[in-house]
C-alpha cells in the first residue's frame, strides 16, 4: 500500500508542476503515516481514508507552495498541520510556526516535529487573538479558518506591515471580501487545481493598505 500512496503523491506533485527536494516525498509519506495512525484515536481530521488524505490534505496543501515566499510563516488554526507542516517539510529553509488552541492537535504536531526532525517548525498551543509573540510574520496562512474578516481581525497584530495573508477557500469568496475592513486590500485571487479532488479552490492573498505619509 505504501507504493500506491507514493505513486499517488508523486503523480499529484507532477500534475501540480512542483519541483521538491529529493527527500520530500519520503518525508511527506512519513507525515501521512503518522496522521493516519493518530487520527484513528484522536480524530484530527474528518477525512478517514488514507488514500483520500493524500489528495485532500497533502496535495491540497502543496497547491499553495508556489505562492509562499521566504519570510517567517505563521499557520493559524493549523489543526493537523495543514498546510503548515506540509509546507515546512518541503521548504526546510522556511521558518514555520504552527498555531492551534487544541491540545491534542498540538501534541500530534510536536510528536511529528520530534520523530521526523522538522527543525524549522515551532508548535504553539494558544488562542490566536490573545497570542502576543515578540515578533511579526511575513506570511500568515489559513486553510480552514471561518471567514476572511475573522482571520484578519484575530491575526492582524501578528502581520508585518509588508506581510501577506494567504487564505485557502472553496468558491471565490466575494461576500467575505466585501466585509473586510478598509485597511485591508486584496492582492490577488488565484484558482487552484488539486489533483484527485472535485470542486473549486482559490487562494486569496491580502495585504495592508499603505499608510499615508505625513
Amino acid at each position: 500500500m505504501t507504493d500506491a500512496y507514493r505513486n499517488r503523491l508523486e503523480g499529484g506533485i507532477l500534475t501540480l508542476g512542483l519541483t521538491l527536494p529529493a527527500d520530500a516525498v519520503t518525508r511527506l509519506l512519513e507525515f501521512h503515516a503518522l496522521l493516519v495512525k493518530w487520527n484513528k484515536t484522536y480524530n484530527l481530521t474528518s477525512v478517514r481514508k488514507a488514500d483520500e488524505m493524500i489528495d485532500r490534505h497533502l496535495l491540497d496543501s502543496l497547491s499553495m507552495l508556489p505562492f509562499i515566499g521566504s519570510g517567517a510563516l505563521l499557520d493559524v488554526g493549523t489543526g493537523a498541520g495543514l498546510p503548515g507542516m506540509v509546507l515546512a517539510l518541503v521548504r526546510p529553509d522556511l521558518p514555520v510556526w504552527l498555531l492551534d488552541s487544541n491540545g491534542k492537535k498540538t501534541r500530534f504536531l510536536s510528536q511529528v516535529k520530534m520523530m521526523l526532525g522538522v527543525d524549522n517548525v515551532t508548535v504553539v498551543q494558544h488562542r490566536l487573538e490573545s497570542w502576543q509573540p515578540e515578533r511579526e510574520f511575513a506570511q500568515i496562512t489559513s486553510r480552514a479558518f471561518a471567514t476572511l474578516s475573522d482571520m484578519v481581525s484575530f491575526s492582524r497584530h501578528l502581520l508585518a506591515d509588508d506581510g501577506r495573508f494567504l487564505a485557502m477557500k472553496g468558491l471565490s469568496p466575494d461576500a467575505e471580501l466585501a466585509e473586510l475592513p478598509p485597511e485591508i486590500k486584496l492582492l490577488a485571487i488565484s484558482p487552484l487545481t488539486v489533483p484527485g479532488t472535485d470542486g473549486q479552490r482559490h487562494l486569496v492573498e491580502l495585504g495592508l493598505q499603505t499608510p499615508l505619509k505625513d
